[in-house]
């Protein structure tokens, strides 16, 4: 992908935030007034964390040459589990290449795409699973590389609609995705919410794409909305459920059992489709009866969470986030209070728990030694008030300064 000119606009956009370019210290120990481990509610008070090469090698009190950020609290850096981080807006302002409107130049795209990785880390975020985009390889690699400003990459390289292919078809694209790359597989066990989301494929596709993904050594993700496919998908050995804006008491008790994660994406989603449903109707099933499907699945989707929390399912923070939601990620978590959950176990959500789902508990996702230096801090109290996440102050990612 042509990259280069793309990270002239993300430089100048972080050098506007006030560090001149991304670095990182062979070690340095950044002080708060209170620390969040991603772990317990428990918060640590007027401590450090010292940064070590890219990594924590430790955290608690120290006197000394430090980093004093004062009245904010550290934390890890956030985590959302359902991106498609390429979505975005053309020249036109619409959502799609329509033929009455400007065709978007290569350039464009990565320019939008690049904006939306940038978005994305300064607001807290530091690592993303993004499930959909074939060109993932060229992103990851170049964040990872530090030529691109934007949070971790994990991506299933595109995505796997079984529709008429045979089991023994589907292993092999499992396999085919494995070797290009693909960290994770996602497939697909109902339509979109915008038709009704009922399920679409058989219990052998999904037998096929799930257990192959298992053989491979990969999670599969399964985009599941009715209590049909959700239960297939549990069926099939499925790692992780997307969606169920229509899960029932049954699709919750199959996962309960299974104890698979499930990512319900309640809030920022929908609610960035009817912000901006202008920019994206008339493009393949956003019609105003896809709208309508969604507008009365809004009212919903609080109870759907608050039965699967009270059930104790796993549910790490994912937001679906497509055009026009990067850098909004902590809606997600916003909704996710008003529905019920603690502020502190929505915070968990967003790191360790998001860094298990993602078969990255041991490396991700908590502020102790040895976890990779992804730290953010944001103004007062996030375990308190998850308002606070609005107020990101301080972004490292990868040990390196964003935003200090």
């Amino acid at each position: 992908m042509r990259w280069l000119a793309a990270l002239g606009v993300v430089c100048s956009c972080v050098v506007s935030t006030q560090s001149a370019a991304p670095h990182a210290s062979a070690s340095m120990t950044i002080r708060a007034a209170r620390i969040f481990d991603g772990v317990t509610g428990v918060l640590h008070r007027n401590s450090a964390v010292t940064v070590t090469n890219g990594r924590i090698t430790f955290v608690g009190h120290v006197e000394g040459d430090v980093i004093d950020l004062g009245d904010v609290t550290l934390m890890p850096g956030l985590i959302d589990v359902h991106t498609h981080i390429d979505w975005h807006f053309g020249p036109d302002g619409r959502y799609g290449n329509r033929p009455d409107g400007p065709r978007e130049t290569p350039e464009q795209r990565d320019a939008a795409i690049a904006a939306n990785l940038r978005a994305t880390l300064l607001a807290g975020v530091t690592t993303v699973q993004n499930l959909g985009n074939r060109g993932d390889a060229a992103l990851r690699a170049a964040v990872a590389a530090g030529t691109l400003v934007g949070p971790r990459i994990v991506s299933s390289l595109g995505q796997l609609q079984p529709g008429t292919r045979t089991p023994d078809q589907l292993r092999e694209a499992v396999r085919a995705s494995k070797t290009a790359g693909a960290d994770v597989i996602k497939t697909f066990a109902s339509g979109s919410i915008r038709d009704g989301g009922k399920l679409n494929v058989t219990q052998e596709q999904l037998d096929a794409v799930c257990g192959e993904a298992r053989a491979q050594g990969l999670r599969a993700v399964v985009h599941a909305h009715d209590p049909d496919s959700i239960v297939a998908a549990v069926k099939a050995g499925c790692s992780q459920i997307e969606h169920g804006a229509f899960a029932d008491d049954r699709a919750i008790a199959a996962m309960k059992a299974a104890n698979v994660f499930f990512d319900p994406n309640i809030g920022l989603v929908l609610q960035n489709y009817i912000e901006n449903k202008a920019k994206f109707i008339g493009t393949g099933s956003y019609t105003d009866e896809g709208f309508a499907f969604m507008e009365r699945a809004v009212p919903t989707l609080g109870p759907i969470f608050k039965k699967a929390l009270d059930a104790g399912l796993r549910m790490p923070l994912g937001t679906d986030a497509v055009a026009g939601a990067h850098g909004q990620n902590a809606r997600e978590a916003f909704v996710r209070v008003q529905a019920g959950q603690r502020p502190v176990d929505a915070l968990i959500s967003a790191t360790s728990l998001a860094a298990e789902s993602l078969g990255m508990g041991s490396t991700l996702g908590r502020l102790a030694p040895g976890y990779l230096a992804d730290i953010i801090a944001v103004s007062g109290d996030p375990t308190a008030n998850i308002d606070a996440l609005r107020s990101v102050r301080f972004v490292m990612s990868q040990g390196k300064v964003i935003v200090r």
